[in-house]
């Protein structure tokens, strides 16, 4: 069974009592799903720097705009009818920079999504939407 190892971003915002999660689609293909920041960690590449690396290319936020909260979760996700594992790694980062409501942004990377653009928003934590492939697994271990 082939394994790839994954990180996760979870960007939360707000107050306890409106704590919200920011989240993604495909631009054009809303058939992919609501998914959060993340991608497979490179070959020989630290944990923490595939993190960083990954929010960046897939949301263009900027190191300074995120106080890293901590690793909230670790586990392997199975996806049906396919011979893989994938180990995921989830992270906690509170957003910090002006508000923003909604906004696009076109990944840069050296990976198949290279060039793909990417629609984001907030959601409410407390009414979240289900997420594309099991990505909400670790939402109830937030800590605000």
């Amino acid at each position: 069974m082939e394994k790839k190892r994954k990180v996760f971003a979870y960007i939360t915002q707000g107050d306890e009592n409106n704590r919200q999660l920011l989240v993604f689609e495909y631009k054009g293909e809303p058939e992919v799903g609501l998914q959060v920041p993340g991608g497979t960690i490179g070959e020989d590449e630290l944990l923490i720097d595939a993190l960083y690396r990954e929010v960046k290319e897939e949301t263009g936020l900027q190191r300074d705009v995120l106080e890293f909260v901590g690793k909230i979760h670790k586990y392997n996700y199975y996806p049906p009818n396919k011979d893989k594992a994938y180990e995921r790694n989830i992270f906690h980062f509170e957003y910090t920079g002006e508000n923003i409501e909604a906004f696009e942004h076109t990944i840069k990377s050296e990976g198949r999504d290279n060039g793909l653009v990417v629609q984001y928003r907030w959601e409410p934590i407390e009414n979240l939407p289900k997420l594309a492939a099991e990505q909400d697994e670790a939402i109830e271990l937030l800590e605000y």
